[in-house]
């Protein structure tokens, strides 16, 4: 990836082997980092990361690229498609790294290349002569575009995970081999999610409703009220709720159902109490 400032060419060199949305962002969090600000607006290529509708009027972008660039402060204004000469100051800047900072050069590892094209849009790239601006990139750059950057964001961007979910007849939904509890009246629908490190939430036709702690693949989270109240003591293992509706039916009833559950592993018994309830109907 190549980030380049419009007005003075000062650029930024970030190595990937992956285009993928997680690897542009992290190319873009190192280069606000490297720049000491954000720009107001980005003019990315049509990758699959950043543009779901490549429309030359109205390109319709991802929704994780549109959650960075809230969370950042930027506009975009994609290319077209096929249309180089929208950014010719990138185009042009890709012969002249292959040429000037690869060509010859042997690398121990993707870091040490990394830090060493660091230092070369610094120390070469920036101190060149530009033969269009007729002056020296990064002394442009310090100049003129330093100060109308975007302040860089208080905290570093957690990038989450965008897709969409089907809710099971178990009232569950399945989120990075995790499982979590939605609303029961949503059976069977399909609903966006955005998941971060932190919080899972999930939406239906873009209205936010539920949100729930992140879980490690493997994990269960479930909230009693998703669930249709005939059901949510057995999902929960709930068995003051079970002993609460036995006693419903009679004194006797309730003490059976307390003297069948009073063991080690009061849940291994949960549906012989259920079967208790059945006759009592």
């Amino acid at each position: 990836m190549i980030l380049t400032a419009v007005l003075s060419r000062h650029m930024f060199v970030w190595l990937t082997f992956s285009l993928k949305l997680d690897a542009v962002i992290s190319g873009c969090e190192a280069a606000w980092a490297y720049f000491g600000g954000v720009f107001k607006v980005v003019i990315p290529d049509n990758m699959a990361a950043i543009v779901a509708d490549a429309d030359p009027v109205n390109p319709r972008f991802t929704a994780g690229w549109l959650d960075y660039a809230q969370h950042c402060g930027f506009g975009t204004d994609a290319t077209r498609v096929r249309h180089p000469r929208d950014k010719p100051r990138v185009e042009r800047m890709v012969q002249y790294v292959r040429g000037n900072f690869f060509a010859g050069e042997s690398f121990l590892d993707l870091a040490d290349a990394q830090t060493r094209a660091r230092s070369w849009c610094s120390t070469t790239a920036g101190q060149r002569m530009h033969g269009t601006i007729q002056a020296r990139p990064l002394e442009v750059f310090t100049e003129a575009e330093a100060p109308a950057l975007l302040a860089l964001p208080d905290k570093a961007y957690d990038v989450p995970i965008f897709t969409k979910v089907k809710v099971h007849k178990d009232f569950h939904v399945e989120i990075a081999k995790a499982l979590y509890s939605a609303p029961s009246q949503l059976v069977g629908q399909r609903l966006e999610v955005r998941a971060d490190s932190v919080l899972v939430k999930l939406f239906h036709h873009g209205r936010l409703v539920k949100v729930h702690p992140r879980q490690r693949p493997g994990g269960r989270w479930t909230d009693p009220a998703d669930l249709p109240s005939q059901t949510s003591g057995y999902a929960m293992r709930d068995l003051d709720s079970l002993v609460r509706a036995a006693r419903r039916h009679g004194h006797h009833v309730g003490i059976y159902a307390e003297r069948l559950l009073r063991v080690d592993l009061p849940w291994t018994r949960m549906r012989q109490a259920y079967r208790l309830l059945g006759w009592c109907l």
